[in-house]
């Protein structure tokens, strides 16, 4: 095992003992230590969380069942998780100006089945954003759960646009006059007209729900319009912008508290899991500094010009170019596919995903595009000048690499991806002192 880094820093001191009794699972955490600080991060829906969250996710926290909310469990001995999510709770609630949060989920799906539960029966109807269209699997998707067990109906974007079809989605409303509107997903550049979604769902009676797992940090960071003032209720992930553990969350309206705690336990799953709720409790905290909010405003100002650098070299930008952490873009005018092109970058040390573009020609598994984000770059301290250095690397990967580590091109790019990353390492050593 060889890494630049000790990984006593970003594990703790109890990586010794993992090393002694199991030095498998050890290598394995020092390659993925090593793989995140090796290549280009662009998954819009990854970051690096800080040593901190880690050390909270990583505590003894993890031993201890809760099953229930603090002051009233189903398990002796919660005193001190009692705490803990007191704390978490406290300041979700503050962070995004609501009334009411549970902190509780597992994981944005594990959110977004509790507000199911919360507000519909199974067979109700569900009007939301298609996933071809940059929807997520849990709206309704036929193999997801929500497909399975709802009446799904789908809204997409404007043909010339490429952005939310609005239009749509009232005539939709007004036809199936469903019980629950949904808006958000995986793949949606532009800002979303919360305005425009509260007035269609008052006008047919729906529960107004954000699903809000992608843009969540940027809303924490004060650099986009938030859904809460809006929104009968916001799911979202902790772990993607807003930079903190792996898991779910659930901000409402006072009215709706009850339901959503009754929906997340019992109805949807048992004993939290407590280290990870300590993890969104610091995460939350580091929310409301000064440094989270330059951070996120760094987001949109390199995915702007991430956006703009790939467009410029005829990778074409979807809807233009994005308001948010994340682009979407379409290979058509470079003649490769996604999963080409997801291939040769990793090939060269840029990690990127393939993914279907609106009106998508090719199979999801080969897709015509590919979705890119900014923050883990941002995280690691890259600006604007380096994302067009960046878009440089993805171009030239795509355009002239090869799925072979040892294509001559491939080679190149990733010694500059190696060169560019020596001024932004990810977790870099602290400095000594």
């Amino acid at each position: 095992m060889t890494t630049a880094v000790n990984p006593d820093t970003y594990y703790g001191p109890s990586f010794a003992a993992l090393l002694d009794q199991d030095p498998e699972i050890a290598g394995l955490l020092v390659s993925e230590l090593d793989r995140q600080r090796t290549g280009l991060q662009l998954i819009a829906s990854e970051n690096q969380t800080s040593p901190a969250v880690l050390a909270a996710v990583g505590s003894t926290l993890s031993n201890k069942y809760a099953e229930g909310y603090p002051h009233a469990r189903y398990y002796g001995g919660c005193s001190e998780v009692d705490k803990v999510e007191d704390l978490a709770i406290e300041r979700a609630k503050k962070l995004f100006g609501a009334d009411h949060a549970n902190v509780q989920p597992h994981s944005g799906a594990s959110a977004n089945i509790a507000v199911y539960g919360a507000f519909t029966a199974p067979g109700d109807t569900v009007l939301a954003m298609s996933l071809d269209h940059g929807g997520h699997l849990t709206h309704g998707f036929k193999v997801s759960f929500s497909g399975k067990w709802f009446n799904a109906v789908h809204y997409g974007v404007d043909k010339d646009t490429e952005d939310i079809d609005y239009d749509q989605m009232e005539a939709l409303a007004k036809e199936h006059r469903p019980t629950m509107i949904c808006a958000g997903g995986s793949a949606i550049p532009r800002l979303i007209d919360f305005e425009r979604i509260r007035a269609i769902c008052d006008e047919v009676g729906a529960i107004m729900w954000i699903d809000a797992a992608h843009f969540i940090g940027l809303v924490a960071g004060k650099v986009i319009p938030s859904p809460v003032p809006y929104a009968d209720v916001v799911s979202f992930t902790t772990h993607k912008v807003l930079r903190g553990p792996r898991g779910g969350a659930i901000v409402c309206k006072e009215e709706h508290g009850k339901k959503i705690d009754r929906a997340v336990f019992p109805m949807m799953q048992g004993g939290p899991l407590m280290h990870g709720v300590a993890g969104k409790a610091v995460n939350f905290a580091e929310c409301m500094t000064p440094a989270y909010q330059a951070y996120a405003q760094q987001v949109v100002d390199n995915a702007r010009v991430l956006a703009e650098s790939l467009g410029e070299k005829g990778i074409r930008p979807i809807t233009g170019g994005t308001d948010t952490h994340l682009s979407l873009h379409d290979l058509r005018g470079v003649g490769v596919t996604g999963v080409d092109a997801e291939a040769r970058c990793d090939a060269a040390g840029i990690v990127l995903n393939k993914n279907a573009i609106p009106f998508d020609p090719e199979k999801p598994n080969v897709a015509s595009g590919v979705r890119v984000g900014s923050p883990s770059l941002t995280t690691q301290g890259m600006g604007p000048e380096q994302m067009k250095v960046v878009a440089d690397l993805i171009h030239r990967a795509v355009t002239e690499g090869d799925a072979d580590p040892e294509h001559a091109v491939s080679q190149e790019v990733h010694a500059q991806v190696a060169e560019l990353l020596t001024s932004y390492p990810a977790y870099p050593e602290p400095a000594a002192g």
